[in-house]
């Protein structure tokens, strides 16, 4: 094709795609121009609730903006993630994606309903958190459990007979949980509940004895006395709760890391436009003081990085929780 003709197809494309282009951009302007719907695909009470209907919150105070939180729980977050994976690319069904859903998932349950990498297309990341490993305050009292080693000294001294609390196959908490049981040599017994509030409530009663809940959502009851933390499970201590040890430290095991992540993401082919304008949204607002600093008493740390960003983080969490599951040979229970 000669050089003129090559100009000419150019121009005719430029001129064709223009109006795509405006109208996109028009979108993105115009947008939202109805209620958006914000699935959470656990129950209200855990981390994922608490950070979605902060998020909700923060962007409803925006002219036109009414995000909506909808809770659609189950098989360990792949509910909600299906239905939103299925949804019309509108930037109207967005997802408060988790660890679990778009890095565990696809590893320990072997075939899911959607693909977490192609049938996404991720926003921004909303915030990192520690795990707390944490115990029943009557039963740490009645057994001496004061430190993590004295944890696991009782449960190799008596193998299946503690009751070990999720929030549900495949999540962050469930994993660090198997993790901790490889690394220590220990056996306890995994309960999977339908997210972290149902779990914190046999936790509390003294059902369960063990746990590693996201902090945010064991907070304000580790602070009322009703749950003891033993250590968190980053690799740095939370300042959130000064004075606690990591689990890598308390029990020396160097290698041990398992904390979660939470981030919006939209149904793929979703307007690159929208995802903009939400993302730029949303780490605004993250970046105020009154939002970090809420957050931040609750242990969550804000992050609101770029999309692309976000999806480095997907593709490298898939690489590292898929060997996590293959080490610690965790199952569905």
């Amino acid at each position: 094709m000669s050089h003129p003709r090559r100009r000419t197809v150019a121009l005719l494309l430029s001129i064709a795609l223009s109006p795509l282009a405006a109208a996109s951009a028009h979108a993105a302007d115009a947008y939202p121009t109805k209620p958006i719907r914000l699935v959470v695909p656990f129950p209200a009470g855990g981390t994922t609730d608490i950070l979605a209907r902060a998020v909700s919150a923060e962007l409803s105070k925006l002219p036109g903006w009414n995000v909506v939180v909808d809770n659609k729980p189950g098989a360990g977050g792949n509910i909600g993630s299906d239905i939103v994976a299925k949804s019309a690319p509108d930037g109207y069904t967005l997802l408060m994606g988790t660890v679990g859903t778009h890095g565990i998932n696809q590893s320990l349950y072997g075939k899911l309903p959607y693909d977490p990498i192609k049938d996404f297309a991720p926003i921004t990341e909303v915030a990192s958190v520690p795990n707390v490993l944490e115990v029943n305050p009557a039963f740490a009292q009645q057994n001496k459990i004061n430190t993590v080693n004295d944890l696991i000294a009782y449960a190799r001294a008596n193998p299946g007979k503690l009751n070990m609390a999720s929030s549900g196959n495949g999540t962050s908490i469930h994993l660090a949980g198997e993790l901790f049981k490889t690394q220590t040599k220990t056996y306890m017994v995994h309960f999977p509940y339908r997210g972290s509030g149902p779990a914190l409530t046999d936790m509390t009663g003294g059902t369960m004895q063990v746990m590693f809940d996201n902090l945010p959502s064991s907070m304000a009851l580790i602070k009322a006395g009703k749950l003891k933390a033993l250590a968190v499970t980053s690799a740095k201590p939370s300042p959130a709760l000064p004075g606690v040890p990591t689990v890598a430290a308390a029990a020396n095991l160097p290698n041990y890391e398992a904390s979660s992540w939470f981030g919006l993401l939209a149904p793929a082919g979703t307007s690159p436009e929208i995802i903009h304008r939400i993302q730029q949204e949303v780490a605004k607002s993250l970046s105020t003081p009154a939002v970090r600093d809420r957050m931040m008493a609750q242990g969550a740390d804000p992050v609101g990085n770029t999309p692309d960003q976000f999806a480095a983080l997907i593709r490298a969490e898939h690489i590292k929780w898929a060997k996590v599951v293959k080490d610690s040979g965790a199952k569905v229970d």
